[in-house]
């Protein structure tokens, strides 16, 4: 057979066309994030006697596309604008499964849109949460806590002040130093007990007292107002402080003040509002949708990485609480 330029050449594109198709099935030990865009948020979410909002703003919450990555994306990182290349583990712990971490956040979600729509009516006035105490998720070893509490006591009292809520147990323990003893009051299943903790200093911070536990805020939740919000299938509870401004939002708060704003964030029992994942792609999203603000957790850096990729001419409110959050939209410059 002669040899010619002509089949050098296409052989050489056969061979790179397979090894593209080759590299493209191989999958990689990594997860990659791309953004998915902002999406609505209003038709999400149904309200009982909604009444018609203030304003022409409108209020959207920001997705991420998580899917595994081919030996081809890897090596190609450029083939994705704008993604993140992350290990398989970070997103499908060892033991688990893509089925199992998809099914806890669809109930992320669920819990997000219930939290949301309390936290919401509880804004506005209506009685919607009865905090019960402050239930601990996680205990710092080599501590006295470590000895004498377990995770799901939850904590009702300290030095015989009640502390139904994050804010007041944290301000009880503030009144004490580092090396105190502390009285708790807390229930553990269907028992309650009193137990004495020493304290011991916060990292970065020796001056202060803390017990060295990771809580959660416990609660009754009753809605005066009924609410209902479709995600159609995302999951996660990164859409809780969207769906918590809608919900005002629909019940007659003048939420947006004219802006168009895209909001992220997990909302908590206590309106503070928690990290999220996934903030480059959520940023380029709300920037190629021309939103004008984008809210953005001040927790784990969260806000500093979206203000790298805001550009120009959006807007980026770092957030700790809902109540922060609208006082800082209401503080944006009037529109004309």
């Amino acid at each position: 057979m002669h040899i010619t330029p002509f089949r050098v050449a296409v052989g050489l594109v056969v061979a790179l066309v397979a090894t593209f198709v080759i590299l493209l099935k191989i999958p990689s030990d990594k997860y990659i994030l791309t953004p998915a865009g902002a999406h609505p948020v209003a038709p999400l979410v149904q309200v009982k006697g909604a009444k018609t909002p203030k304003g022409s703003g409108t209020i959207d919450f920001v997705d991420v596309y998580v899917s595994k990555a081919s030996e081809l994306d890897v090596l190609f990182p450029w083939l994705h604008p704008h993604a993140t290349f992350v290990p398989a583990t970070a997103i499908v712990p060892k033991g688990s499964s893509d089925a199992a971490v998809n099914k806890i956040g669809l109930q992320e979600m669920a819990s997000s849109q219930k939290t949301a729509a309390a936290v919401a009516e509880q804004a506005l006035g209506y009685h919607s949460i009865t905090p019960t105490g402050v239930r601990v998720d996680a205990i710092a070893r080599k501590t006295d806590a470590a000895r004498k509490l377990k995770p799901g006591d939850v904590i009702s009292a300290v030095d015989g002040r009640p502390t139904p809520t994050l804010t007041l147990l944290r301000l009880a323990i503030g009144a004490l130093r580092p090396g105190d003893d502390a009285t708790l009051v807390l229930r553990r299943g269907t028992h309650t007990r009193t137990v004495r903790v020493k304290l011991v200093p916060k990292p970065g911070n020796p001056s202060r007292a803390i017990i060295g536990i990771q809580v959660e805020q416990m609660a009754t939740v009753k809605l005066p107002v009924k609410v209902s919000i479709d995600a159609h299938g995302i999951g996660g509870p990164s859409a809780g402080l969207a769906f918590t401004l809608e919900v005002m939002q629909k019940l007659g708060r003048d939420v947006t003040h004219g802006y168009t704003v895209a909001a992220t964030g997990q909302i908590n029992l206590d309106g503070s509002v928690s990290a999220i994942g996934g903030v480059e792609q959520k940023t380029w999203g709300v920037r190629d949708a021309g939103i004008d603000v984008f809210l953005v957790p001040v927790d784990q850096g969260n806000a500093k990485e979206a203000e790298k990729f805001a550009g120009p001419n959006l807007i980026i409110i770092p957030v700790t609480s809902i109540d922060q959050a609208l006082r800082a939209l209401a503080a944006l410059p009037k529109l004309k």
